[in-house]
């Protein structure tokens, strides 16, 4: 396998692409292989799981797509398996701990399969030796539909803790504060960088990465204790943090800012703290 001790995987990782490796070439249906993530950017750690690309003929796809359960099986005790319904890749850890990704695709669709730097593992007939795969980066208006959804949805989630935390219901309220907080955090993102494509319902999924979480900071008094009193304070902080953030946002971008439904919010808000 030319190429991949130069990688210096982990020991665990480098047994697993010898294995993967040898079980691509032994199957008719796969035309080549690569690996790409933390392994080929050179920022993997011993926490890194390893990404991995299968591309198979275009009549294969289908028949190999619904048997990855059992290649993956065929290279060690696999232990979990799931695609959290997106389609064309697979979760899985083994037994060993070798946890990764790999994603499916074929000669017809080789440009829609993978984003970034890549080293090919093996190449029957040298589809890879011109392809690139730029950097995925989110279309403008899908992240501008992102930033509408945000910021109304704030509100709207808003009108829940309320709800929660006038009924003394503590835990609907204290998990209505994570999902104002998360809302927060991915303004945050869209702010430090409008073309993030981390932004969505994992707003701290590598956040460390993807901007300074300084800019974050006044949130973190906000993961208080589940009582009424302390969980208003943090309502009120996180309020005065959205403020903030998304009516830069929405001038910058050119988005109407719901006015009118913030002073209806404030002043449920603010009778609710008062009782």
């Amino acid at each position: 396998m030319p190429g991949i001790e130069v990688l210096q995987l982990y020991p665990n990782h480098q047994a697993f692409v010898q294995r993967f490796v040898q079980a691509c070439q032994a199957d008719e249906r796969v035309v080549a292989a690569f690996l790409g993530g933390s392994n080929v950017k050179g920022t993997k750690d011993e926490f890194s799981d390893i990404d991995v690309c299968i591309i198979t003929s275009n009549s294969s796809y289908e028949e190999f797509y619904n048997q990855r359960q059992v290649f993956l099986q065929s290279l060690g005790e696999l232990v979990f398996l799931e695609d959290f319904g997106i389609p064309n890749i697979a979760f899985f850890i083994f037994a060993d701990g070798t946890e990764g990704e790999l994603y499916f695709g074929n000669e017809r669709r080789l440009n829609q399969i993978h984003s970034g730097p890549f080293r090919t593992l093996l190449d029957k007939k040298n589809i890879l030796t011109e392809a690139a795969f730029p950097e995925h980066e989110p279309d403008k208006s899908h992240q501008l539909e992102q930033l509408r959804h945000l910021v109304y949805g704030f509100w709207h989630e808003m009108s829940h803790f309320i709800t929660a935390i006038g009924r003394n219901q503590l835990w609907w309220a204290r998990g209505q504060l994570d999902e104002l907080r998360a809302i927060c955090v991915n303004l945050a993102r869209l702010e430090s960088n409008f073309s993030d494509d981390g932004v969505g319902g994992e707003p701290y999924f590598k956040i460390e990465n993807a901007m300074d979480v300084k800019k974050i900071s006044p949130l973190t008094s906000t993961f208080c204790t589940m009582e009424k009193e302390a969980m208003l304070s943090s309502a009120h902080i996180i309020v005065q943090f959205y403020k903030r953030i998304s009516q830069s946002l929405v001038q910058m971008h050119r988005i109407a800012y719901p006015q009118n439904l913030e002073s209806v919010m404030l002043q449920r808000l603010e009778k609710v703290s008062a009782a």
